[in-house]
């Protein structure tokens, strides 16, 4: 995270997270774990993930997702940071440019992107929720957020 991360927006914020915690639905319970993401060209976040782990089983039953972008990294206070959860749904990608991008972003990740249970997927972002420190709250559209 950049040292300024404080100060970003809700989509330079998102976007300069290379982390991100996953929440899938398991049972109907909420299923929280995570996940290293990159974006597609249109800002979507990319997820490369092995079938044989939970949170792949829970979104392939539902693919109702959502991810919190968490930029309070160094904060005394972490509630007095910004974070901002995506709402949306999420589906394989084949696009081999997009898992190019992935691997741009993650290089270690090459080593097991061609193994046969992992695949790229990709958010639909619906809207997103940010929250940028005490009072400063706001539910955002993905126009607003990815344009």
């Amino acid at each position: 995270m950049p040292d300024d991360a404080h100060d970003l927006g809700p989509r330079d914020l998102m976007r300069a997270q290379a982390t991100a915690a996953l929440g899938t639905l398991m049972a109907g319970a909420p299923y929280v774990s995570l996940v290293l993401v990159a974006f597609d060209a249109d800002g979507a976040p990319l997820l490369l993930l092995s079938r044989l782990a939970q949170h792949t089983r829970n979104l392939l039953a539902d693919a109702n997702v959502s991810l919190l972008f968490d930029g309070t990294g160094g904060l005394e206070d972490p509630l007095t940071g910004p974070r901002l959860t995506v709402l949306g749904k999420i589906a394989a990608c084949p696009d081999p440019a997009a898992l190019a991008r992935y691997i741009e972003r993650h290089p270690s990740a090459e080593v097991y992107a061609g193994f046969s249970d992992f695949r790229l997927y990709k958010v639909t972002i619906a809207r997103a929720h940010s929250v940028a420190g005490f009072g400063q709250i706001r539910w955002i559209e993905a126009g607003a957020l990815l344009g």
